[in-house]
């Protein structure tokens, strides 16, 4: 049976939020609309989109915003234009970074810049290892928390001594801020203090916040004016945005407002999870709401174990297990959401000690 008709028949989720259907969200969006007398954008323009955007660029304290269909599309624009202004291609990235690894070489293949390679792959990037490129960067991004590597972020301090660090020697710094409602609750500090500092970011409205889809580039007035021509160019400029923007905009203040409840709930977890001493965390300890789990077992054995816990007791615990760099090892991602809030700790207990027979069967 595919893991999509599995999924869709389990009953208890672990990892985000449950799945809804279409006629849920469309149902609640058209309320949503009616109630606040919602009209369609046209080519991005028109009260509701521009509203929104206006409400994101004020919370993390950028001057613009534009919404844009894909985060793919927005960061390959904000580092395109970023070393184009500095008459520099080179762009220093993590190896984590999803520009790198999810987004099929668009920056190399379509020429938009020349990626460095920056900092350990298992680890937040510092200022002493950009200092210590050989070469000068024209741009650097930083990922907020960095999700390969399960959800770390690096100290505050760090991360001011890196913002100061670029403006001084005028990198621009990039936010890929995909995950960035979460970095604020990992930090305890508000969206504008994490992304002072940085001359850009993109946000995403289909992870934590729940949207459909969307994302949304921030910058200067003339930098998202600049962008916002590029990405009509790539085949960006979509006739309609509302419905995305519709699905973000009406549950992005709930949202925001859960992401310490989420924070905290992933505190109870890790502590819950002690109990495995064969199991290890990465991070040790929670930076934010997500986690890498892993396991002392190959990625197809803890595969077949999340089926048959789908299959018997309706829970599904997570996506898909990857391969480790160990033999015999694997690692899955949770992503702590509304799904572990619905259940109690000792319905987490009950979980994983199934889980756990099912990994080690007597």
């Amino acid at each position: 049976m595919p893991n999509a008709n599995l999924r869709s028949q389990c009953h208890t989720f672990f990892s985000a939020a449950p799945p809804r259907s279409a006629a849920q969200d469309f149902s609640e969006m058209a309320a949503w609309c009616q109630a606040h007398d919602i009209q369609h954008d046209s080519y991005g323009e028109g009260a509701l989109i521009q509203d929104f955007e206006n409400k994101v660029a004020g919370l993390l304290g950028f001057e613009a915003g534009r919404f844009v269909i894909t985060g793919t599309l927005a960061q390959a624009v904000a580092l395109r234009l970023a070393c184009q202004d500095r008459g520099n291609p080179l762009a220093a990235l993590h190896p984590s970074a999803h520009v790198l690894l999810h987004e099929s070489s668009n920056y190399q293949l379509l020429g938009h810049f020349t990626s460095l390679s920056l900092g350990n792959p298992y680890r937040p990037w510092t200022v002493d290892e950009l200092k210590a490129l050989p070469d000068r960067a024209g741009a650097a991004l930083y990922e907020l928390p960095m999700r390969e590597i399960g959800g770390q972020l690096p100290a505050w301090e760090e991360l001011n001594t890196v913002k100061e660090y670029c403006h001084e020697q005028n990198i621009h710094l990039h936010l890929d801020g995909a995950r960035v409602w979460e970095a604020a609750a990992g930090y305890g500090k508000p969206l504008d203090s994490v992304a002072a500092g940085f001359d850009s970011a993109y946000v995403s409205f289909y992870k934590g916040i729940g949207g459909l889809g969307g994302a949304m580039l921030l910058g200067r007035h003339d930098f998202i004016a600049r962008a916002s021509e590029w990405m009509k160019r790539m085949g960006g400029n979509v006739y309609q945005r509302s419905p995305y923007v519709v699905a973000a905009a009406m549950q992005l203040d709930q949202k925001l407002a859960r992401m310490p409840a989420y924070l905290q709930r992933t505190r109870d977890l890790y502590r819950l999870l002690a109990r495995y001493p064969l199991w290890q965390t990465n991070p040790r300890q929670p930076h934010c709401n997500m986690l890498h789990l892993y396991l002392p077992v190959g990625r197809d054995i803890a595969n077949a174990a999340r089926d048959q816990m789908a299959e018997e007791h309706g829970i599904w615990l997570f996506g898909e297990a990857r391969h480790a760099a160990l033999p015999q090892q694997s690692y899955i991602e949770w992503y702590v959401g509304e799904a572990l809030l619905s259940l109690s700790d000792d319905r987490i207990a009950t979980i994983l000690q199934q889980f756990q027979a099912l990994l080690a069967p007597a």
